[in-house]
């Protein structure tokens, strides 16, 4: 028998299809009418063959239930849901527009102030996503919608995961699309926002490269890249793409869930304070960028407030802006004030400009790279000790040090996070009100320490007093598992708590 023409299936009564938009393995989405609204609106249809497969039918169920609890303007909104002739849909607001994919392929790399803008708004949605306990788990452009006003729409939570619940993913497999899959998703395992975070630093990478990161011939190869392979460096990819917004993908995209944003808010207030860096390098922004620009709250405002900045407020701006960037290139946690207060958990904001080697037995210095060690990327680069001879540093000195300073009022510590690339060293740490000291003595007694240390400790800290610089104090250098006899101290993240 065969199939009635399109525009003669009516849904419930209601919605006439009318066009085909798009179709996955699960479903299709096709444009129709609500002849009860006299609107157009887009309809999610599940297969026919898919409908008398109950896991399938219960996780699209749960799809219209997630979706429809969601309400924000950078989400497409769910109208309504229901069954025909046994065939669930799902019928969502009709956007007029291109997705966010359709338009990368068609004009290639965008603007870094339209990319940031599109990133934020995509970000602003899984906000609202996550605070109803919901992870999306397939974050990619094609699943972004452009609307005619220029603004960025999530759409397709088709595949999305309750935080509170287990849901119905077998152990072992992997859901969403490899181009943009997190290395913990990859990997079959549970996930949460943090995986969002992680596809939305690969999407911004897209929009600026103009292609992902990582292609290979098969979908498992491209996920296998995401697990071992590093990033491609964004700014090698497109040399304009300034060192703030390189910071952000960078940090975001990070393999170890723990080193990532902790959240996409704080993702997205880093993005807000970059699409500044971005307004005062190229004198202002246009479309979307500026919209979305003039909707950052005031009060998280970093440069001027207008929607151009011209004269001798470039000057002013650019110079707010070099000091944003370093905050995002070597800073903590977010950009949330400027003084050495909470970052909104326990982290201390380390000041870049304040790291120094601490070498007075020797020469002075060891390698110059102390900045590595507070850079923001905790696994990326590290600052390196010279190599000895032995694990007594050639008997020539009784250790290296690395000093760090707090960004504002001198604090009260508990602890300091350190990575390291190798095991085996022992360190002391000292702190400092004022200074910092220029010998060893002149620092007092150690606040902390320890033994053959992992390559991530986390060490006590006993003050007694506040303190702004902190010395870590090598004893003893772990060894070379690559050069025999080679011994150096090699720190890629230094964290002070309170």
């Amino acid at each position: 028998m065969a199939r009635p023409p399109l525009n003669e299936t009516v849904l419930s009564g209601r919605y006439r299809l009318e066009s085909k938009l798009g179709s996955g393995g699960m479903s299709t989405v096709y444009l129709a009418q609500d002849e009860v609204l006299d609107r157009p609106v887009a309809v999610k249809l599940l297969h026919r063959e898919i409908s008398e497969e109950a896991d399938q039918l219960e996780r699209f169920r749960r799809e219209a239930r997630a979706a429809a609890r969601l309400s924000h303007p950078n989400l497409v909104g769910v109208i309504d849901a229901g069954e025909d002739e046994g065939r669930p849909y799902i019928v969502f607001e009709y956007v007029d527009g291109d997705t966010l994919k359709q338009r990368i392929q068609a004009d290639g790399p965008l603007r870094t102030d339209e990319a940031v803008a599109y990133a934020i708004e995509i970000g602003r949605g899984l906000i609202a996503a996550h605070g109803r306990k919901l992870v999306h788990r397939d974050v990619k452009p094609q699943n972004v919608l452009i609307d005619p006003d220029g603004r960025a729409k999530v759409t397709d939570f088709g595949i999305a995961r309750s935080l509170e619940s287990k849901g119905l993913t077998a152990t072992g497999r992997v859901l969403g699309t490899t181009d943009y899959v997190s290395p913990e998703q990859a990997m079959g395992e549970d996930v949460d926002e943090r995986s969002d975070v992680y596809s939305l630093g690969i999407v911004l990478y897209e929009m600026l490269v103009g292609d992902v990161p990582f292609q290979a011939e098969t979908q498992v190869g491209v996920a296998m890249k995401h697990v071992n392979e590093p990033l491609p460096d964004v700014q090698i990819a497109r040399p304009d793409v300034s060192a703030a917004v390189a910071s952000v993908i960078d940090r975001s995209t990070t393999k170890d869930a723990r080193d990532r944003y902790e959240s996409v808010g704080q993702m997205v207030r880093d993005l807000e304070a970059t699409l500044e860096v971005e307004a005062a390098r190229g004198g202002g922004t246009a479309g979307e960028a500026t919209t979305v620009l003039d909707s950052v709250p005031r009060s998280r405002r970093r440069l001027s407030g207008g929607r151009r900045i011209s004269g001798a407020g470039i000057a002013m701006g650019i110079f707010g802006a070099a000091l944003i960037a370093a905050a995002l290139i070597f800073g903590g946690d977010s950009l949330e004030g400027l003084g050495g207060e909470d970052n909104g958990g326990s982290e201390i904001r380390l000041s870049p400009e304040a790291a120094a080697e601490f070498d007075p037995e020797g020469d002075g210095g060891e390698t110059g790279s102390e900045r590595l060690a507070v850079d923001g990327n905790p696994t990326g680069s590290a600052w390196e000790s010279e190599h000895y001879d032995t694990q007594d540093f050639g008997g020539l000195k009784n250790g290296v040090g690395l000093i760090v300073a707090v960004a504002g009022d001198p604090v009260t510590a508990s602890e300091m996070e350190i990575r390291a690339a190798t095991s085996g060293w022992d360190a002391e740490i000292y702190a400092a009100a004022e200074g910092p000291p220029e010998d060893l003595a002149s620092w007092g007694t150690p606040v902390g320490s320890v033994r053959d240390a992992g390559t991530r400790e986390t060490i006590p800290l006993q003050m007694t007093a506040p303190a702004r610089y902190f010395l870590v104090w090598i004893t003893k250098p772990p060894g070379s598992n690559e050069q025999q006899g080679r011994f150096q101290m090699q720190i890629s993240d230094v964290r002070v708590l309170q």
